[in-house]
């Protein structure tokens, strides 16, 4: 299992969600092109020392990314508002890539249209949505559970 962050573009959520990724042991993989520069003030701040802690792969955009993840064999698992399935009815596996999108925009439709899965994170009616590192949070922490990783 791996965390995906398409294109992100605010870099407090990012180094929160690197924090989680070295915590839970989990590799993560950013979809170019990022909203900011990783030596920003404000990202090492969110990160503190646990970049060390996590194997980051950098991928140049979306096609790159599906290229490398179609020859390795791994699932999409897109998180969003728009998913079709409760996030806790879905069995994750070892091979999944949990996306989740921009801050601003989520996804395009033609990332939508290509992964395997959309799941959502059920929440009160007329919210938009939850904080991305939040949400990641959350999905990781479920997934883990069931694959038994802690």
């Amino acid at each position: 299992m791996r965390i995906v962050l398409f294109q992100p573009d605010i870099p407090q959520n990012t180094g929160n969600i690197i924090r989680l990724a070295a915590c839970f042991d989990i590799n993560l993989d950013i979809i170019e092109p990022a909203g900011f520069f990783f030596d920003e003030k404000k990202i090492k701040r969110s990160v503190m020392d646990y970049y060390k802690f996590v194997r980051i792969k950098k991928h140049l955009d979306w096609y790159d990314f599906c290229t490398w993840s179609n020859k390795n064999n791994y699932r999409l698992i897109l998180i969003t508002t728009k998913g079709l399935k409760k996030y806790t009815d879905y069995s994750f596996k070892k091979n999944d890539l949990i996306i989740f999108g921009r801050e601003s925009q989520g996804v395009p439709a033609e990332v939508h249209n290509s992964v395997n899965e959309r799941l959502f994170i059920p929440m009160k009616k007329g919210l938009r949505s939850l904080n991305v590192s939040s949400a990641a949070a959350i999905i990781i922490g479920e997934a883990s559970r069931q694959l038994g990783l802690f």
